[in-house]
């Protein structure tokens, strides 16, 4: 693995662990038996490291999903809701530092002033609700979801799964001890008429 790589893979886990105040390129340096300046040869300082890291957790993540997207043929676009809905809490286990990560609140305190990095935190949530639509869309062709606004549909689908995966992140809840109990709701969300 190379130094660069090195450096990328002990960052996300320091930033995720211990936020981006609380870890020092002394402790990288130390880690990673790299020398600072050899850290800073390959980006110009903690800020731009940590856009590095936070776009290789997008990469990580989106690529998770789509990949299980490809891999897959779903009967109806409600299958492949449930199924992305099933491999999103899945993800929350297995890429637990990368959504630590991303669900720390200096990602989006940093998007606010750093173009960068909001470019980046918007194309990964823009990402998922595409994700989301797409299958909203697919369901509404095949008649397997009813005929409502996809992309607003698609942000309170992601937004409840991502809030479940929060309570996982953050040490509250399993996410998975709630995945049947989502599909119901999710099932029911997409198929019954709920406008007032």
């Amino acid at each position: 693995m190379s130094k660069k790589k090195t450096i990328l893979r002990v960052a996300a886990a320091l930033f995720s662990k211990h936020g981006y105040n609380n870890t020092t390129m002394s402790e990288l340096s130390r880690i990673t038996e790299a020398a600072e300046g050899t850290i800073f040869y390959h980006f110009t300082n903690k800020e731009e490291l940590f856009i590095s890291v936070l776009q290789n957790a997008k990469d990580l993540i989106l690529g998770e999903i789509e990949n299980y997207l490809d891999a897959r043929e779903f009967g109806s676009g409600l299958d492949m809701i449930e199924g992305i809905v099933t491999r999103y809490l899945h993800m929350a286990e297995t890429l637990e530092e990368q959504f630590l990560l991303v669900h720390r609140h200096y990602p989006r305190e940093l998007a606010m002033i750093n173009t960068i990095c909001g470019e980046h935190f918007e194309a990964f949530y823009n990402a998922l609700l595409d994700i989301f639509e797409r299958a909203i869309v697919l369901g509404q062709q095949d008649g397997s979801i009813l005929a409502l606004p996809a992309r607003k549909n698609a942000m309170i689908l992601l937004s409840t799964v991502d809030g479940i995966v929060r309570f996982k992140t953050w040490k509250l809840w399993e996410a998975n001890q709630l995945v049947d109990e989502l599909i119901r709701t999710v099932r029911k969300m997409l198929k019954t008429d709920l406008r007032i």
